[in-house]
């Protein structure tokens, strides 16, 4: 692909936005770069970017900057929709994502783990299994480093193992993971998509373009996802907390056990594995499959999910306080990542809920609440809705900002409690990420 001279307009001065610069900056694009904010709030961004050695154009945000365009790259979370882009398409100026951009100039084979939940456990623990083998791995895409950051250098990497987002799956042609895994599909992001159909079928793009000595890891709980399994071009392992499987991994008493496609039996002791809940289970058993399919021996595989801990704001411990424990699952910004977290707790919950509504079907949590929560805190702008929804199923109190939602389950818990974050709502009414939020909530729990 060659870029030289090519007038590329990036929609959005993120980090992505930034990393896709520095690239087309050395590849020799004309660049055009916007965002919803003026130029002159752009901040240390703006510096960075007039630092490139490139022919670079700062244009206000609209359809006019499309002027010329060749090709147009919008950072994740852009939505479809976008006047910019709906007129990109109308123009039939290509659109790609940076993940797209970034295979096409990719040397290192290349694992791609997408997912509504546990992708980004799965994509960091696939790396620490790598490296406990001895073998090299780039771990980024959606979390972390974006893979045009690693294209953009040596590519020294035995693996590339990327977290995927259906923001970036949104905008694909040509992307062909050796390894792709697939966790889970749950009601969310249909405010992006328009219909949770549309969400799933670009979920399970990320394996159109797999042959027939690629690897698809799915999930065989979801029956929509294990019904991929006859219709893939790639070979196929599933796995399943719930059922024994042929051709993956399942729980059988203390152990898991994975049948290798040679038909050999591999055993894994259940009491690796130190984080809570059902669903890391299944998260280990996805990444055990893919550093399986990448080289690793299982004896280092046992030691690299021992000495795994977790993510930051995922079911994270965040203190104790008077015999109540605390804990941060502020990336569960959606309402199947509020199951999951629910279900790792049998302690009663005091259950922190809110924030900005991605059109979450919260109604399916009333079982969940009824037999797991003794305390509910509903926060931020969606608290009326989750209110209307389930605040009957016990007792419910509402709280402007999560700030006062901590203060108030601090007040009602009881030794032996849990106070679990678990928005399952955005962060952006209250927040600049849900690390922040995160964060945030930290604190206040080390505080007196």
């Amino acid at each position: 692909m060659n870029l030289k001279g090519q007038k590329v307009v990036i929609i959005g001065i993120g980090k992505t936005g930034r990393a896709t610069a520095r690239f087309l900056a050395g590849r020799g694009a004309r660049i055009t770069i916007t965002d919803e904010k003026p130029a002159a709030a752009w901040g240390e961004a703006k510096v960075e970017l007039e630092a490139l050695p490139a022919e670079m154009t700062f244009a206000p945000y609209g359809p006019e900057v499309l002027a010329g365009a060749d090709l147009v790259i919008p950072s994740p979370g852009v939505y479809p929709a976008n006047p910019i882009l709906a007129e990109a398409l109308r123009r039939e100026i290509p659109v790609l994502s940076e993940i797209e951009l970034a295979w096409r100039f990719l040397k290192t084979p290349l694992v791609a783990v997408t997912g509504t939940n546990g992708k980004t456990t799965v994509t960091t623990l696939i790396g620490e299994m790598l490296r406990a083998a001895g073998i090299k791995a780039f771990v980024g895409g959606n979390i972390g480093t974006p893979l045009i950051d690693y294209v953009d250098g040596p590519q020294d990497a035995d693996w590339a193992v990327v977290e995927v987002s259906s923001f970036q799956l949104q905008w694909v042609r040509d992307f062909h993971p050796r390894i792709a895994a697939l966790l889970n599909v749950t009601f969310d992001h249909v405010d992006y998509h328009g219909s949770f159909a549309a969400y799933r079928q670009i979920k399970e793009s990320i394996f159109a373009r797999q042959r027939a000595d690629d690897l698809a890891i799915l999930n065989a709980d979801e029956a929509p996802t294990a019904s991929l399994r006859g219709r893939l071009t790639g070979r196929t392992e599933i796995f399943s907390s719930a059922v024994p499987v042929a051709g993956g991994m399942f729980v059988e008493g203390e152990k898991l056990i994975r049948l290798a496609p040679s038909g050999a039996r591999e055993e894994y002791p259940l009491a690796m594995i130190r984080i809570p809940g059902r669903h890391n289970i299944e998260n280990v058993m996805a990444a055990l499959m893919a550093a399986r399919a990448c080289g690793c021996p299982p004896a280092s595989l046992i030691g690299a999910v021992e000495n795994f801990r977790g993510i930051a704001h995922r079911i994270e411990y965040a203190g104790e306080k008077n015999g109540v424990l605390y804990y941060d699952d502020s990336k569960g910004t959606n309402v199947g990542a509020v199951v999951r977290a629910l279900e790792s707790f049998s302690r009663p919950v005091v259950l922190l809920l809110g924030g900005r509504d991605k059109e979450g079907d919260f109604a399916t949590l009333a079982p969940l609440i009824r037999e797991r929560v003794r305390e509910m805190v509903l926060f931020g702008e969606a608290r009326e809705k989750i209110n209307r929804l389930v605040g009957g199923v016990v007792r419910t109190t509402l709280a402007a900002t999560m700030k006062e939602a901590v203060a108030t389950a601090r007040g009602l818990s009881l030794p032996g409690d849990v106070v679990l974050l678990s928005p399952g709502c955005a962060s952006f009414d209250e927040f600049t990420d849900y690390k922040e939020r995160g964060r945030v909530f930290k604190e206040m729990v080390g505080k007196p």
